[in-house]
């Protein structure tokens, strides 16, 4: 059994077929990347693992359970959390408070017993506090845990994504675009945070991204969409050497 796998994935919207016929799976502890050219289907697919959307037709299975069709909380506390293509941090609260709020769907007491301030709650209150401390102190964001999230560099606006993601204490991860804006030295910086996680936090990592120079550098397989279809799949090696990718997507091999 893989510890994760997509059989026949079809997202249709009206007449338009995003994702056809998507099959993937993942071992426990893969790093996989998926790449395409804009419109490809990527993010769509991404949407249909976490629930944003219901797919039309396939299965979506982890840790041998079908979780296409369930709600978004449901496959979060399943262990499956994102990022995303574009930031989405509460810019007017804390650091600290983006990565607390990410801790609410491992907590067990209820409204009322947080709103009347429970024992119950407060002794996870203190658990949300600290464990949002120490994932601040393994990103090296501690130093920024009391300012407000839209304070923070681009690049360290990343990494509380990233942290906000881990809070929610998955098994696997997505990353929807990690070094999208990123200039080459946050991405070198990104390159090795990915690997360290993976290795700290025991996760696999599944992750859309547009800089080949990343893909081909953190990445032990990859994907390729065009127009919703998979056109390829292999070693990076593979891909930059791949016909049908340099036509669709890559031009020519310069990543070596």
């Amino acid at each position: 059994m893989s510890f994760f796998e997509i059989k026949n994935l079809v997202m249709r919207f009206g007449g338009l077929v995003a994702v056809d016929d998507f099959y993937l799976s993942l071992a426990k502890g893969e790093l996989v990347g998926l790449i395409g050219p804009n419109g490809a289907g990527k993010t769509t697919v991404f949407n249909m693992i976490t629930g944003v959307y219901t797919p039309t037709e396939g299965h979506i299975i982890f840790q041998g359970e079908e979780i296409q069709g369930k709600k978004s909380h449901e496959i979060t506390a399943m262990g499956i959390a994102r990022t995303f293509q574009n930031i989405r941090l509460f810019n007017d609260l804390s650091v600290l408070e983006n990565v607390m709020i990410a801790y609410h769907c491992r907590i067990k007491s209820n409204f009322l017993q947080a709103v009347f301030r429970f024992p119950i709650y407060l002794k996870e209150e203190k658990k949300m506090v600290n464990g949002a401390k120490d994932l601040l102190e393994q990103l090296d964001l501690i130093d920024f845990a009391y300012e407000k999230a839209s304070a923070l560099p681009y690049g360290q606006q990343r990494k509380l994504e990233i942290a906000r993601a881990l809070a929610t204490h998955p098994k696997l991860l997505l990353l929807d675009e990690p070094a999208a804006g990123m200039n080459p030295n946050e991405t070198e910086e990104l390159m090795k945070l990915i690997q360290t996680i993976r290795k700290d936090f025991d996760l696999t990592i599944f992750l859309i991204e547009h800089d080949m120079k990343f893909v081909m550098g953190i990445c032990e397989r990859i994907k390729v969409l065009d127009y919703g279809k998979t056109i390829a799949e292999g070693s990076p090696e593979d891909i930059q050497d791949n016909p049908k990718v340099i036509e669709a997507y890559l031009g020519e091999r310069k990543y070596a």
